[in-house]
């Protein structure tokens, strides 16, 4: 089984900065995917960010320019960085990965258990 351990989050004042941290362990074969979501109260889940092995990354219109996604292979740990927040970034932020397990080599969704990201004066 593969665990998700999420950090970085905190309260910021609009126009700030965090860095969130995500790094995975467990039985991992390879990674075909990692990212972030949010959920903010009364919204389902949404994609901010994602890197996919081989292919590149993605990210939300509404954060395209001011967060950046990257990974640590070597540790197994993904970032995201975020410049210029906006009170509208205010969510949970969870860690995702797609991942080929050691094991059985099959393929499953991981999260993280969330971090609080809340963006106010």
């Amino acid at each position: 089984q593969v665990q998700l351990v999420e950090s970085g989050g905190g309260l910021v004042q609009p126009g700030g900065s965090l860095r969130l941290s995500c790094t995975a362990s467990g039985s991992i074969y390879s990674f075909n995917a990692m990212g972030w979501y949010r959920q903010s109260p009364g919204k389902q889940r949404e994609l901010v960010a994602r890197s996919t092995t081989g292919s590149g990354t993605n990210y939300s219109d509404s954060v395209k320019d001011r967060f950046t996604i990257s990974r640590d292979n070597a540790k197994n740990t993904v970032f995201l960085q975020m410049n210029s927040l906006k009170p509208e970034d205010t969510a949970v932020y969870y860690c995702n990965a797609l991942v080929r397990d050691g094991v059985t080599r099959l393929i499953r969704d991981y999260w993280g258990q969330g971090t609080q990201v809340t963006v106010s004066s």
